[in-house]
């Protein structure tokens, strides 16, 4: 059975003020496993980047039971899915150093040409990844739809937001929208987040921004012409 497995102390550049993991940093976390394991697995850059084929995130969900928080030392666990025609979905777990599961998560990944930015058909390019089943998998991301917000904001996407694909990291998203709540920057503790992306963005692009929220629940909307992305986040 192939899990990837990673155990790291949190560090001062992985927390927010209130000494918790970021959300931001969650996510990384997640992207940078998933990289890794893709690579174990033989589907590294020779086999994608090298011949111009780029991975991209979809949908991305996670529930929190507890974040994690400063010298805590935690363990990431991640494993693909069965491939779904475009998909390849992919699972996450944090354990705490006693084991116990702090955080579970889900994301639908996908392959686009570098140039054309066209979905890739994966069996047509020899890409090919083995789905697990551990008894740990959670629901799969789900669209957030449309929303329909009673405030707004612009962005424009910076130098430092785009990464090496060309388009603002979808990690970045994470550090926009909580901005622009400041239910994190007050103290709140995230419960559960799921993340849509429809459009890339990239340098200099501006994000006509719009956000509703109900009891503890928000939700987030960026787009350019389009929907490029929305959030939906609930808080304890």
């Amino acid at each position: 059975m192939s899990i990837y497995r990673e155990t790291l102390q949190l560090r001062s550049r992985d927390v927010d003020l209130h000494r918790r993991l970021r959300t931001s940093r969650l996510f990384e976390l997640f992207q940078e496993a998933s990289i890794r394991h893709t690579e174990q697995l033989g589907m590294g850059r020779e086999k994608t980047l090298d011949r111009g084929l780029l991975w991209i995130v979809t949908l991305q969900e996670a529930e929190i039971a507890r974040m994690p928080v400063y010298d805590e030392t935690i363990t990431l666990e991640s494993w693909p899915g069965d491939t779904m025609h475009l998909f390849f979905p992919r699972y996450y777990r944090v354990l705490d150093a006693a084991g116990e599961c702090l955080i579970t998560g889900s994301a639908m990944w996908m392959l686009i040409e570098s140039e054309s930015r066209k979905m890739v058909f994966p069996d047509r390019r020899g890409i090919a990844i083995e789905g697990v089943k551990t008894g740990h998998e959670t629901a799969l991301p789900s669209p957030v739809g449309r929303v329909e917000g009673s405030y707004s904001s612009t962005f424009t996407v910076p130098y430092s937001y785009v990464d090496l694909n060309g388009h603002m990291n979808n990690t970045r998203y994470f550090d926009l929208t909580e901005d622009l709540l400041g239910a994190a920057a007050e103290g709140r503790e995230l419960q559960r987040i799921r993340a849509e992306y429809l459009q890339e963005v990239r340098l200099g692009d501006t994000l006509s921004l719009s956000w509703g929220c109900s009891d503890d629940s928000f939700r987030v909307e960026g787009r350019t012409q389009k929907p490029c992305y929305r959030m939906e986040l609930r808080y304890r």
